[in-house]
């Protein structure tokens, strides 16, 4: 599969950039130009997301995959990872299984353990609105403000409206092949393997993704890793504390690097 992608700079060893479930790469736009001044960023769009194709399947063994075929296509034999969500389970997944292509690993408000089913409440009322009906942006979000009462949330599902030349909006995300696999994107990861390589964990604190999660969890998949709590942040860190993040990651990446050169 061919994703669509972004990147930024042309120099630094490469770092990749998974987004979460619903979002795309335009939702790391602004700090994947921050990253670009240390290293050479690609910030994919995940299959059924933003510009990259569909398709019926849909898990975290597949998208590894495209994240696999995405360093062949582009020559990158081994990468910076960050992942936020969804992204982070996929980075996680491509971590467990082909070490080798990880440098450092950066998960972002998610661990290996079953995720919150709130994504299901959400791709619910996507799925019931008929967007046909409406001529403008305010129509939707005043129709979607009964099912998705969080203004902030709303704004960051709405990314994913597109308006053709006749005036017709549709997602850009493919919502059938999401809400069909939806119940397994929210599973915990298998046991098994695990990950030798030093591994950040950055959690939001008003999150609910990682707070009761057990640490030793994580160290039973990642033995090398620690967790960082960013203050004040919810699930979209990099929407929240944009800057914190920033600082946090590019820290943890440079001291990292520093200890192998």
């Amino acid at each position: 599969m061919n994703l669509f992608f972004q990147s930024f700079g042309s120099s630094g060893r490469p770092l990749i950039i998974l987004h979460g479930l619903l979002g795309s790469s335009d939702n790391w736009h602004t700090l994947g130009k921050r990253f670009a001044g240390e290293f050479q960023v690609f910030i994919p769009d995940a299959r059924n997301h933003g510009r990259s194709p569909h398709a019926d399947a849909f898990d975290y063994g597949v998208m590894a995959d495209d994240i696999r075929d995405f360093m062949r296509q582009h020559s990158i034999p081994s990468a910076h990872i960050l992942g936020h969500s969804m992204g982070g389970k996929t980075a996680m997944t491509l971590a467990l299984h082909s070490p080798s292509l990880i440098d450092r690993l950066v998960v972002v408000d998610i661990g290996p353990g079953p995720s919150p089913d709130s994504n299901a409440a959400i791709v619910r009322a996507m799925l019931g609105i008929d967007l046909q009906r409406f001529n403008s942006r305010t129509s939707i979000d005043q129709h979607l403000s009964s099912s998705i009462p969080d203004a902030t949330t709303r704004q960051f599902i709405m990314k994913n409206l597109r308006r053709d030349d006749e005036g017709m909006y549709s997602w850009k995300v493919n919502l059938a092949s999401i809400s069909t696999n939806l119940s397994e994107m929210e599973r915990g990861l298998p046991g098994g393997p695990t990950f030798s390589g030093t591994t950040l964990f950055v959690r939001g604190e008003k999150s609910d993704y990682l707070r009761e999660m057990d640490p030793g969890l994580l160290q039973s998949y990642f033995p090398q890793c620690r967790l960082v709590t960013i203050p004040n942040a919810g699930h979209w860190v990099h929407a929240d504390a944009p800057e914190e993040l920033y600082r946090t990651v590019s820290t943890f990446l440079k001291r990292e690097q520093a200890r192998v050169e």
